[in-house]
């Protein structure tokens, strides 16, 4: 089967075989056939070859060869002609995105030089490759309409000598786009091996110009003597289910982690979508169903615009992980396990996820999916405190009229008529009644992380740097998880859309790259005691599902490395010369102008760099209470308890409460007389 048939025979073979395709085929739309045929483009031959093989084809399609995950490299693009450098061979990648101010450098899609049927865009895979199809979209741009009606695909070995696609004697022409934005796919009715594919625009929109997004299925050929392949594959030893997952099966691998690991496991559900699915999550302690005295608690979620897949399966996959690991006695992940209470949450949005999952990897665009039912995006659904802090500090009302730390949520905010989607009242819920010290939630279509504030101060500005006062713990956080990414830190590495992030460590201010009100993070931060942070996990938001191991392998450390920051800076119980816990007691470092509050049984945990820090302990009706507190540099918080003492007049209201408010009587005595 390895050599090819001679002339006289493949002739008499292929006009067979078109006369049954063409009986059994509308070639003009491609359709799956029944039967397998391997076209394949023999490397020392001007014509091609027909082999037969017996798999059926809807299982022979090949994944994305990586144009949207940056797999394949920039080298490997090619082109006619292009209008100008941002509008170059390397920007030709589904789903890429143009800037707000598109420029020479990084612009929304390939686009031709020139507009006539001469124009084409190739991709090199650098060894023999199994092509299944191809997929296209229309330039990403606010001010431009742009799109390829229809074209045609063409393969080369040599990259000289082109055999176009064929449907017998005819060419296939290919319909293409009908707007910018959907995604569209063309599978080949039969797959063709080579080495360069091209694809060779016919027609376009009318009042745009040939311009294209693509992304290539196809599937490397065996080749063991191909060092540039095996020096970029990345493979995983984790036994894990590595598949994108419907409700139903998300909650069925929930059920399965928890019939393993029953001891360390709880499933519960935090309240529910527009369309009524439950919003699921697993805890995963040592003793899972209760806050534990001095443990922390933790969380990630993902999912809340619901096209961003990956941060759920990486979720999905995490806990199965740490089940896995558990099991077998890791003792990095018993001691995690042990130490803190994890949540996690892997689908904010299952609604919007539906959506996404109905069409598929890599054919919902960069949007569909992304807003719950009822069109809210979750993640900037939360009321917007920053403006009511800042406000409040400008007039000098802070700490008098309002703290600099829990925040109020507004009146207004809460009324059945506001905005507010009911997954965010559930995660608002979920957020107040859990001490959580420390959250991330997994986001996609970049590779970055972000950190509070994600507003800026001044209004009208898009783009200003506007920290917090914990801006430094914040950056350390972002770089723990950013640097111990695969791919977040490499300054070799080719920027997802327009922003260089490597050049920053892998992390980023959020009011620095797009000013966004009443985000989630925010609202922790200035509600809660908890820190939230958004890690941008991949560029590709919704990735074929055999691109899952090697996104595990890329986030697999950061994931650990992050949680296991919640054991950083101080911690501690407040208690009363009695031993009891003081609940909502104000926890203050000097230098610092924010704030936390002790959890129901006292216990605190303050999240803070190396150093000497000066700690005061507030509560009404006690003295208040400071010492130093010394942070070290290994994991591990710093005991820092406090037992603090009654005001005299706390002491009073309690005796005038406990007689009603009334005068005190004293016990009625006889005066004895003492005899002269």
């Amino acid at each position: 089967m390895g050599s090819y048939f001679a002339p006289w025979f493949f002739h008499t073979l292929l006009a067979t075989l078109l006369t049954i395709l063409n009986e059994t085929l509308d070639c003009s739309m491609i359709t799956l056939k029944s039967f397998a045929i391997l076209r394949v483009l023999h490397p020392s031959a001007r014509y091609l070859t027909i082999f037969d093989f017996s798999e059926k084809l809807p299982n022979n399609y090949c994944p994305p060869m990586g144009l949207e995950t940056l797999k394949i490299d920039d080298f490997q693009l090619h082109a006619s002609t292009m209008r100008r450098y941002g509008l170059g061979a390397h920007r030709g990648r589904l789903n890429i995105q143009a800037g707000l101010y598109e420029d020479d450098f990084y612009d929304g899609g390939w686009c031709a030089g020139r507009n006539d049927p001469l124009q084409w865009f190739e991709v090199d895979a650098r060894r023999l490759t199994k092509f299944t199809g191809v997929i296209t979209q229309g330039r990403s741009s606010l001010w431009s309409s742009d799109w390829v009606t229809s074209y045609r695909v063409l393969f080369s070995n040599d990259s000289h000598t082109w055999v176009m696609l064929r449907n017998g004697s005819k060419e296939l022409i290919f319909p293409g786009n009908k707007e910018k934005e959907i995604p569209v796919l063309n599978l080949f009715t039969q797959p063709v091996v080579a080495r360069y594919i091209r694809v060779n625009p016919r027609s376009w929109y009318n009042s745009g110009s040939i311009c294209m997004r693509v992304e290539v299925l196809g599937c490397p050929m065996p080749d063991p003597n191909n060092y540039y392949r095996r020096r970029n594959e990345v493979t995983t030893t984790d036994n894990l289910d590595f598949k994108h997952h419907s409700y139903k099966e998300m909650r069925q691998l929930m059920k399965v982690v928890n019939e393993f690991c029953p001891n360390i496991t709880r499933i519960y559900n935090i309240g529910k979508s527009y369309n009524g699915q439950k919003l699921y999550a697993v805890e995963i302690s040592d003793n899972p169903g209760e806050h534990e005295l001095g443990e922390p608690e933790f969380r990630y979620m993902a999912g809340s615009h619901g096209n961003e897949v990956l941060g759920r399966e990486l979720l999905l996959l995490l806990m199965q992980f740490m089940c896995q690991e558990y099991l077998s006695g890791n003792p990095r992940i018993r001691h995690l396990v042990d130490e803190t209470r994890i949540h996690l949450l892997p689908s904010v949005n299952p609604d919007g996820y539906d959506k996404a999952f109905e069409v598929g990897s890599e054919l919902g665009g960069w949007s569909l999916g992304r807003w719950s039912q009822d069109g809210l995006d979750i993640h900037h659904n939360f009321p917007d405190l920053n403006t009511i802090l800042w406000e409040a500090e400008a007039r000098k009302w802070v700490p008098r009229k309002i703290f600099n730390h829990h925040v109020p949520i507004p009146e207004w905010y809460q009324s059945k008529n506001a905005t507010v989607a009911v997954e965010t009242r559930a995660l608002i819920a979920w957020m107040e009644k859990i001490p959580f010290v420390l959250g991330g939630n997994l986001q996609g279509g970049e590779l970055v992380v972000t950190f509070p504030y994600d507003r800026s101060r001044l209004v009208g500005v898009t783009r200003q740097v506007t920290p917090t006062p914990d801006d430094h713990v914040f950056r350390w956080l972002a770089f723990s998880y950013a640097s111990t990414h695969r791919l977040m830190t490499d300054a070799s590495r080719r920027v997802c859309h327009t922003e260089d992030f490597a050049k920053e460590d892998g992390t980023i201010n959020g009011a620095s790259w797009h000013t966004a009100p009443g985000s989630m993070n925010d609202f922790s931060y200035l509600h809660t005691n908890c820190f939230e942070l958004s890690m941008y996990v991949g560029c590709d938001k919704f990735p074929h599902e055999s691109e899952l191991p090697e996104e595990w392998e890329n986030n697999r450390e950061s994931l650990l490395v992050f949680m296991e920051q919640v054991h950083r800076g101080i911690k501690g119980v407040v208690r009363d010369f009695q031993g009891r816990g003081i609940a909502n007691a104000i926890i203050s470092v000097e230098g610092i102008s924010h704030d936390i509050r002790t959890a129901a049984d006292g216990d605190y945990w303050r999240l803070l760099n190396p150093g000497e820090y000066r700690v005061t302990v507030r509560a009404e009706g006690y003295n208040p209470s400071s010492k130093v507190c010394e942070v070290g540099y290994e994991i591990g918080a710093t005991h820092c308890n406090f037992v603090i003492s009654r005001t005299n007049m706390s002491r009073i209201k309690e005796i005038m409460e406990k007689f009603g408010k009334q005068p005190i009587n004293m016990p009625n005595r006889r005066l004895q007389m003492r005899p002269i």
